[in-house]
């Protein structure tokens, strides 16, 4: 799907960062911080319209978070948009790459009475297989 496309599917206007940040995303197929998605713009566009349009596609459910821990957020495109089924995210702690890994099945759960589960985020954490192959990599 096109990124002009996603985003008149979802009422917003198809303004060139939006655009750009879409783009973006969709020709890595992995998941991507806010820094290498704004460092990879080149600075196209001013910090104010490059936060305000991640905002808006994060607001709208184009995009989501994959928080990986207190300090490595990462953002994908959502799987109603990749129609991926529910999936776990593999993060390499050398490289710092998130990769979306397909599972059979999500762990179940079990959870007091009363709680309910919306849903479940799953992250793997090691060393991705580029990774494994150089000898001198240490895992953080």
């Amino acid at each position: 799907m096109e990124s002009a496309e996603i985003l008149s599917e979802h009422q917003l206007k198809a303004t060139g960062c939006r655009i750009g940040i879409l783009d973006l995303m969709i020709e890595s197929g992995n998941a991507l911080s806010e820094n290498e998605i704004r460092e990879k713009l080149e600075s196209s566009f001013d910090r104010t319209t490059f936060y305000r349009s991640f905002k808006t596609l994060d607001e709208h459910g184009i995009i989501h978070k994959i928080v990986v821990d207190s300090q490595v957020v990462k953002y994908e495109l959502d799987k109603s948009i990749t129609n991926r089924k529910q999936h776990a995210h593999f993060y390499c702690k050398v490289c710092d790459a998130v990769q979306c890994i397909d599972v059979a099945e999500i762990p179940e759960v079990v959870v007091p009475k009363h709680y309910k589960i919306y849903e479940v985020e799953l992250v793997l954490k090691g060393k991705c297989d580029k990774c494994s192959e150089m000898k001198s990599t240490r895992v953080q």
